[in-house]
Formats: C-alpha cells, sequence, structure tokens
C-alpha cells in the first residue's frame, strides 16, 4: 500500500479531535478519553431490537442490553440485568424517544473506485448496459491512485451514513480500497481485477502477491474478474487455483446482457455456468451479480453449488438489463444465498441497501411477494454468508460489533403497530432509505448523531468536487462527451 497516499489523504480529510460525551450527545455516557478507543461498551435499553438469531430465524428483542468486548458481542441480555457502571461508553439505546437496532447491512457487489462519475453519466440517452460499459471507459482511463482513494472514500461514507457496515469492492485499485477501510472504519472485501478493463497491467500474479500479504491489510483480498467472456480459460484455471489456495473470494459479472451470452458463447463455445463448471469455479466461493440471462438448468446449478448472487435490481432496471429470476433460484433452493448490491452510482440513485430491498419486492411482486423477513434477511445474513464472513450479519454473541441505531420517533417508523412491532421492518424497507443516527464497527462508533466521527465530512466533500471537475476537464480535452 502507498503510505504516502494514505497520509496524505489523512492529513487532507482525517478527523483529529478527541469524541468526547459532549461531542454525541445524551445519549453517550463516555468514561475513556475517546469514544474511538473504547474497549468494553455497553447498548443499553434498545427497545427494538431486530436480527436473526444462530437459526437464521428473524428474531425480536425488547428492552434488552448487548455487552460488547473489544469488536466483539459477548452478550445480549434483559437490560435490567446489566450495571451500566463497568463500561467504558454506555449508549442508552432508550433515551430520547429510543432506537431500533439491526445488524450492520451488507452489500455484496459496489465499484467505489466510480464515485467521482456521479453526474458524469446520467443516462438521459437511449444508452444500453453495453453502451455505457463502453462510455465508462472514456471517463475511467484518466484516474490517478489519488482520484481512486478520493473516490473510495466518499463511496464506503456514503454506505455507512445509511447503514452499511461490510462491502465487496469491484475495481482495478486495491490501494484506495485498503486506505478507504483504514480511514473510515469499514469492513471491506478488496476484490481487485485479475483482468481489467482499464488497466491492462493486472493479472493473476499481482492479486496473488495481495492475497499472499493479506495479513499487513486490514481489508480482505479477493479476486475480481470482469466478465468471464473476456478471461481466458487459461487464466481463468490459474483464478482457481489462486482462489483455492488463499481461501479467497472471486466475483465477476455474469449473464448481464444478451450481448454477454452471446460473446461468450463465440468465445469459448459454452454458457457461463458450464465455463464455472469446467474451470472449477461453480462453488461457494464465486460471487456472481446480476445473473440474469440464464437458463433453468443453469440455474439449478449455480444454487446447488452455492454460488452466491448479488442481485442489484435498481441496476438492472436502470441499464434496461433484465429481469433477475429471483423465484426461480429461491425455488431450486438458492435463497440462502441470494443478497443485495449497491452497484455504483453510475447504476443507482443512492448507496444504501434498504431502497435496493424495497426495489427487490417491487420489481418481482407480480409472480409472488418477497416478505419483509426474506429481504432483511438478504441485507444481513444472507450478504454475510455470500462473502464468507460467518462473524457478521447478526446480533448474537461471538458475532463481531457491527451494529446501526435508527432514530424510532422519525419519520418513516412512525406510525407502526405496537401490537405487532414487527411491523417496523416493513416500514424501515418500504418507507425507509434514511441516514442512520449512529454506526458502530467492530465494536467502535464510527457515526454519532448521524455525524461521521473517524473524517471530516466537509473537507471530504470540498475535496472530491474538485477532483470529480479535474476529471470532466481531462474528458473534454480528450474530446469527451461531459
Amino acid at each position: 500500500m502507498d503510505k504516502d497516499l494514505l497520509q496524505k489523504i489523512t492529513d487532507a480529510v482525517g478527523a483529529s479531535q478527541d469524541v468526547r460525551a459532549n461531542d454525541v450527545r445524551s445519549r453517550y455516557t463516555v468514561r475513556c478519553n475517546d469514544i474511538r478507543g473504547a474497549t468494553r461498551t455497553l447498548v443499553h435499553n434498545i427497545p427494538f431490537l431486530f436480527t436473526c438469531d444462530a437459526h437464521d430465524k428473524l428474531t425480536l428483542k425488547e428492552h434488552h442490553s448487548i455487552v460488547i468486548d473489544g469488536e466483539t458481542i459477548t452478550a445480549v441480555v434483559p437490560h435490567e440485568t446489566i450495571d451500566p457502571a463497568r463500561f467504558d461508553v454506555v449508549y442508552d439505546a432508550g433515551k430520547r424517544g429510543g432506537t431500533v437496532v439491526t445488524p450492520g447491512f451488507v452489500n455484496t457487489h459496489a465499484h467505489s473506485h466510480m464515485y467521482l462519475l456521479r453526474s458524469a453519466m446520467l443516462l438521459d440517452e437511449e444508452m444500453t448496459v453495453d453502451d455505457t460499459i463502453k462510455a465508462m471507459g472514456l471517463w475511467q482511463r484518466d484516474e490517478t491512485p489519488d482520484s481512486y482513494a478520493y473516490a473510495a472514500i466518499g463511496d464506503i461514507t456514503e454506505q455507512q451514513k445509511v447503514g452499511i457496515t461490510t462491502t465487496l469492492t469491484h475495481g482495478p485499485n486495491f490501494d484506495s480500497g485498503e486506505i478507504a477501510a483504514r480511514l473510515s472504519g469499514q469492513n471491506i472485501v478488496n476484490a481487485v481485477s485479475a483482468v481489467s478493463n482499464s488497466r491492462p497491467e493486472n493479472n493473476p500474479a499481482m492479486v496473488e502477491h495481495l492475497l499472499a500479504l493479506r495479513d499487513h491489510y486490514i481489508t480482505t483480498p479477493a479476486i475480481a474478474l470482469h466478465y468471464l467472456w473476456k478471461t481466458s480459460m487459461e487464466t481463468l484455471k490459474e483464478v482457481k487455483r489462486i482462489s483455492d489456495h488463499y481461501n479467497a473470494r472471486v466475483t465477476f459479472h455474469m449473464a448481464e446482457s444478451p450481448l454477454v451470452v452471446e460473446e461468450t458463447l463465440k468465445k469459448h463455445a459454452m454458457s457461463e455456468t458450464e465455463i464455472l463448471e469446467h474451470v472449477g469455479l461453480l462453488n461457494e466461493h464465486s460471487v456472481a451479480s446480476h445473473v440474469l440471462y440464464v437458463k433453468d438448468e443453469d440455474i439449478v446449478k449455480l444454487a446447488r453449488a452455492k454460488v452466491g448472487i448479488a442481485h442489484l435490481p435498481t441496476s438492472n432496471v436502470i441499464h434496461k438489463s433484465g429481469l433477475f429470476p429471483f423465484w426461480k433460484f429461491a425455488d431450486a433452493g438458492g435463497f440462502d444465498h441470494i443478497s443485495l448490491g449497491t452497484d455504483s452510482v453510475v447504476s443507482k440513485n443512492r448507496l444504501d441497501i434498504l431502497t435496493e430491498a424495497y426495489q427487490a419486492r417491487v420489481t418481482h411482486l407480480y409472480s409472488r411477494t418477497i416478505k419483509f423477513g426474506s429481504l432483511f434477511k438478504m441485507m444481513t445474513s444472507n450478504g454475510a454468508r455470500v462473502l464468507g464472513l460467518p462473524d457478521r450479519g447478526k446480533v448474537i454473541p461471538g458475532m463481531k460489533a457491527d451494529l446501526v441505531f435508527w432514530k424510532l420517533r422519525d419519520r418513516g417508523f412512525i406510525p407502526y403497530d405496537q401490537d405487532n412491532p414487527f411491523t417496523l421492518i416493513g416500514n424501515l424497507i418500504t418507507h425507509g432509505g434514511r441516514m442512520a443516527r449512529d454506526v458502530m464497527i467492530n465494536g467502535h462508533f464510527v457515526i454519532a448523531n448521524r455525524k461521521h466521527i473517524r473524517l471530516n465530512e466537509s473537507h471530504l466533500l470540498d475535496v472530491l468536487q474538485q477532483k470529480h471537475m479535474d476529471m470532466r476537464a481531462r474528458v473534454r480535452e480528450e474530446g469527451g462527451v461531459v
């Protein structure tokens, strides 16, 4: 990782001040020098805590407290059984109208390096997804390590503000994701392209080098392929070897358009599912996004092999790509491996999973209704399963403390049925998309009172705006459409 670039960006947007109780209002009692350095934390008297349990059943706990030691949840118990005086930080979730607490959401497909393209490609013209991909190349070809890193920080921090605590980001540059994780505190599966549209120098050996050094990083290195049809069979077999050796995830776009299906058959004389089967990547280490144009027999194979699916309903609609066969996958036994992703700012109006869950519900409504509990699982426990993170996605003892706090007395939540508090899940998804009040990742608060406490957002926004305009100027100089 480029340590000089990390220091430069930290100096530009990093938060240096201590964050004490008077900075985060009356829900917090802070007995240590800085809320970000707490080792023992109590989330106390939560009016409504929603999570999947150890058996993946959606459950509700009322007026419970969460005990956190370091990064890990050690107990979830009735609030009256805990003495708050024993903790470095106490967050009183029952104060000031109360909060609803959920696990942090898991985003299984993002392109965080593309954040500077917001407003660059608003898709006003009659563009297909294939046209869009071609246009993106012009905007991205002159990006620098500096602009990649700032883009990733902008993208990830926006995700955090809406409750996403874990992200798989897929792109050509590893350092951008690593720097974003170090500044923001996000859990990142950092999938770097072994075959890249914009960086021809990328190759499997480069990715293997990153995986060999993974203990030096805070992100989790993974392998990305833009499309299978653009990858040689020899490279795919090498990717399989690397994935097996390092137990690494492999992610790729799959069956995103009829053109992709056609080009795949033209190049390899077999479908993408057959390619995966042929090279040994038809397994639970693979994460496929989109997956629109697949035959029924392919769906059965993918489901049985437990291939992870990143469902991107908003991206599919915006790009007029097609319809994901959700119910065919579910009926084939594949539901537990269907998750949700934001894609990029070119493919989504806002980088949150709640609106993605609602879009999934609306998209597939004419066949059958995806229940709110199922959507909740797709955002949490399913997403963690797809990314191979068994200690994320649930609020139970032994899990990492990734928590999101939603203000209960707020538009979108109220009114709800007090006799059936599970209606709050429906309200969160249907009327949600709001900013989280507080966000904790790995046992430490990163957002308090809707304010990021690990970096200076005001400075970050200024830099992002300037970097975007610099990119526009480069594209204009090269005769591109801006």
